[in-house]
């Protein structure tokens, strides 16, 4: 409720657009389809463009207005938005179930401690920042009701189930261990899902500017958004569960597309490989103790003086050189790039980007200058087209050069001296604007670049990695956490991170296996590559100055497990393909949380250390040091132990053995999963016979196959399985649609028999 705005006057329709007029302003409610209404008010901008979405996503739908005494009501299929005095909204589920509402009382703010005690309180090197007042352009309120409990929000810190934390949306580079009270961290993607009693919603707040949502803890009885500036701009997504709303926020903001085969296998990096020995020394102890490997990443090590899109030919060779000889084993390398410029007359891109006036300037209009790696530099505008092309263009460069795929770090933006300053000029295409509009589309635009880059120079899906980024950047990149550390916390928090990040559209994501900071032990490195062997991006990960991770520092032991868990990735790599072409249509992730598909089950609402892949494998890893048993909670059903065939009923806990070298996995009873030989790395051979792994009990799989590498499957060149068991448990295949290369041989492989 917004007392500003007074009575409700009147309303008018123009097509799927309802204006309703107030005594102190308007409101404009829109029809996209039948279960999301959009609800905006146009506070900063009229005609502002949504950068989460490629176009209107407006669809005909049928719906009835009616207005009655002070209330006007919107009615389609799905959805039952009812408005009142004083902007005040209730939305409601097709047969009558409130959903939610505006809170309609005065929230209760805490009286905020005087100056000087907050000056106190920063001496002893207190944060303050909880205890200041905030500086909002708007707010709404809305009830929590029982029962109600809430995803998404991407990879914020702490558990699966956000209720009683706040957070903010504004893309940060903290280099502080982070832990569950932290408030932002790199990405806002500003989905909040509500999973209700029975039923579900979601709200997909469109604002870019730095804004805060609190999940009761500031009230038990309602949560609240708050943005700084901006419009008031959000979609209401109605459903029966969280499926319904995942599906409707991708189909506003995109699916992620279908990957690259050899980009879901196995991933090394370190900040500290300085030289090609280092980068060769690392690749051949891979192929050496016959752990399968396909990507090495080259941070900012290979850069001359730190300058992007330059090459150190006195440490790592000739141009090129290097990344065939990487290519013979089988390895494809992706380089590291940052936004930040070097300023330094005679720079290619410092000459250009200056000569062509493509960097952000301060409000004088001169170019802006911060520091980051290379020291003192200038920032690309990416919020205009002819910027982003030109960064687009200059990844030929790397392509040239044999670069596979291209990892865009330190793109809140980071900087070294101080965060850029609200007033610093960047453009949104071709209206002026402010770092405090476009600081959150920073990395989202830098990633779209680069990938019509890639696409256009190469003709196949780019593989691009992404530490900031906007809601929508799934269609043009992979994300990962950012900078964790070698803590057995962090390996915790993975689990609900990628869940929900998995609900927030972002499809393929990962953590830095192993840990990116501090030092990791022979132990952790353990449990993090079997909790992290189904991750959708699978990579390990350190920094220079911490112990290197490699598996070979560790002893046999951890080179021995490290290797059972890589081959393990690699069996399950069609199946883990399929769930990525499932979800380009879908918007489904592969990493799960339990609650996507057993919203009815209070077990797996706050469930944070298990999750599934797809439906048929539920993972449940040892997350803490010294325990080699865990309590597994399996949820309705019959399940196998993929270790022992063992069956299982489910909704139950159970006590699992969990050895050092025994991560719990369970398949469901009537499954069939598509597995492949185990390689060294995708495209040793051909992947010309797929075995498929069952349970007892009927079962009916849909399985793709392509070439894996570019977008000819869009154009008919795949092949569609369907694999049917029937009840006397016999293998029927039919080929749904062939435009590919079958496969030689199909065998079935039972599991508990």
């Amino acid at each position: 409720m917004d007392n500003r705005f007074g009575k409700l006057i009147s309303y008018e329709q123009n097509k799927n657009q309802i204006k309703v007029t107030y005594a102190n302003g308007e409101v404009f409610f829109t029809v996209v389809k039948d279960d999301i209404i959009r609800v905006t008010v146009p506070y900063f901008c009229k005609d502002y463009i949504s950068k989460a979405m490629e176009q209107d996503k407006s669809q005909d739908a049928e719906f009835s207005v009616q207005k009655s005494a002070e209330k006007v009501a919107i009615v389609t299929s799905k959805l039952q938005l009812v408005i009142a005095d004083n902007f005040t909204t209730e939305f409601y589920s097709a047969d009558g179930q409130l959903l939610v509402r505006d809170y309609c009382g005065d929230r209760t703010v805490e009286k905020r401690v005087s100056w000087e005690t907050m000056e106190m309180l920063e001496a002893e090197g207190h944060d303050t920042s909880n205890l200041q007042e905030d500086q909002i352009r708007f707010q709404i309120v809305k009830t929590i009701e029982d029962g109600d409990d809430f995803y998404g929000l991407g990879d914020k810190s702490g558990f699966m189930n956000k209720k009683h934390y706040e957070y903010e949306n504004w893309n940060s580079d903290l280099p502080q261990a982070h832990n569950e009270d932290f408030k932002a961290l790199y990405k806002s993607v500003p989905i909040l899902m509500c999973l209700k009693k029975s039923a579900a919603y979601g709200i997909f707040f469109d604002n870019t500017f730095r804004s805060k949502i609190n999940l009761g803890k500031e009230n038990p009885e309602y949560y609240f958004y708050t943005a700084e500036e901006g419009n008031l701009d959000y979609y209401f997504i109605a459903g029966t569960d969280l499926r319904d709303i995942v599906s409707g926020y991708t189909y506003l903001t995109g699916t992620t597309p279908l990957p690259q085969m050899w980009t879901l296998g196995y991933q090394q990096s370190r900040w500290g490989y300085e030289c090609a020995d280092d980068i060769n020394y690392v690749v051949d102890n891979y192929r050496k103790e016959q752990i399968p490997l396909d990507v090495i990443h080259f941070d900012i090590d290979y850069m001359e003086h730190y300058k992007v899109f330059t090459w150190d030919e006195k440490n790592y060779g000739p141009k090129g050189e290097l990344f065939d000889s990487l290519r013979a084993r089988g390895v494809k390398p992706v380089t590291i790039i940052d936004p930040g410029t070097k300023l330094e007359k005679g720079y290619f891109m410092c000459d250009e980007g200056t000569e062509k006036g493509y960097f952000a300037t301060d409000k004088d209009g001169d170019i802006y200058v911060n520091a980051v790696w290379p020291g003192d530099s200038n920032f690309p505008d990416f919020g205009r087209e002819e910027v982003r092309n030109w960064w687009a263009d200059k990844h030929q460069i790397l392509v040239d050069m044999g670069v596979a795929g291209v990892w865009n770090d330190m793109n809140e933006p980071a900087s070294f001296h101080g965060e850029l300053p609200q007033d610093v000029v960047f453009y949104d295409e071709d209206r002026k604007t402010t770092h405090a509009e476009m600081h959150n589309l920073y990395g989202h635009l830098m990633s779209k670049s680069t990938f019509e880059g890639l696409k256009a120079q190469t003709g196949k899906r780019p593989f691009v990695i992404t530490r900031a980024c906007y809601a929508g950047t799934q269609k043009y990149s992979t994300v990962w956490t950012g900078d964790n550390q070698s803590l057995w916390h962090h390996l915790q928090m993975m689990i609900p991170q990628l869940c929900n990040l998995g609900l927030s559209g972002f499809a393929f994501c990962g953590t830095d296996v192993g840990g990116f900071g501090a030092d990791c032990t022979p132990e952790l490195l353990c449990r993090w590559i079997e909790a992290g062997c189904f991750s959708p991006l699978f990579r390990n990960h350190s920094a220079k100055g911490t112990k290197k991770q490699e598996p070979w520092r560790f002893g046999q032991e951890v080179v021995d497990i490290n290797r059972k868990y890589i081959e393990l990735r690699y069996k399950f790599l069609p199946y883990i393909y399929d769930l990525f072409y499932q979800g380009e249509t879908t918007g489904l992730p592969v990493m799960r949380p339990l609650v996507l598909h057993y919203p009815n089950d209070p077990e797996v609402r706050d469930l944070n250390s298990e999750y599934l892949v797809g439906e048929a494998i539920l993972v449940a890893p040892v997350l803490e040091q010294g325990v080699t048993r865990r309590m597994v909670y399996l949820p309705e059903g019959v399940w196998y132990d993929y270790w022992t065939g063992e069956r299982v009923e489910g909704k139950q806990y159970i006590l699992r053995e969990a050895p050092i070298d025994v991560c719990p996995i369970y398949i469901k009873a009537g499954s069939l999963i598509p597995t492949y030989d185990v390689v060294q790395y995708v495209g040793e051979k051909p992947y010309d016979r797929v075995t498929l792994l069952a349970t007892p009990g009927e079962a009916r799989y849909t399985h793709f196959q392509d070439n894996g590498e570019d977008y000819a499957y869009q154009e008919g060149a795949y092949n569609l399985y369907e694999f049917v068991v029937d009840e006397s448990e016999k293998l029927h295949t039919n080929m749904i649609h062939k435009g590919y290369t079958p496969y030689e041989e199909i065998t079935i492989q039972w599991i508990g028999k």
